[in-house]
């Protein structure tokens, strides 16, 4: 069971590694296609492109999050069925 636990805690740590990478390339680079950038730098202020980027970001985390999310229910309901092995 500790084997277990320890797999799923590496898993998550590595997923979580993988998200943090990608959201820190997704600030340093510009995340915008080509079109979305030429109609947005036209403008004066840039409220409307910092609000598509925080968008595009926002649509990033997503899948990381639901990726999360059943790992973590996988886990419960593992961690339920092993408690119901060692009671009977």
């Amino acid at each position: 069971m500790k084997l277990q636990l320890k797999h799923m805690v590496i898993g998550v740590l590595i997923m979580l590694a993988f998200a943090k990478s990608d959201m820190q390339a997704a600030t340093v680079t510009s995340t915008q296609c080509a079109m979305c950038r030429a109609v947005l730098e036209s403008e004066e202020d840039n409220s409307t492109a910092k609000g598509v980027n925080n968008g595009i970001k926002y649509l990033m985390v997503i899948p990381y999050i639901l990726v999360g999310g059943v790992f973590y229910a996988i886990y419960r309901s593992r961690k339920k069925l092993n408690a119901a092995k060692d009671e009977v």
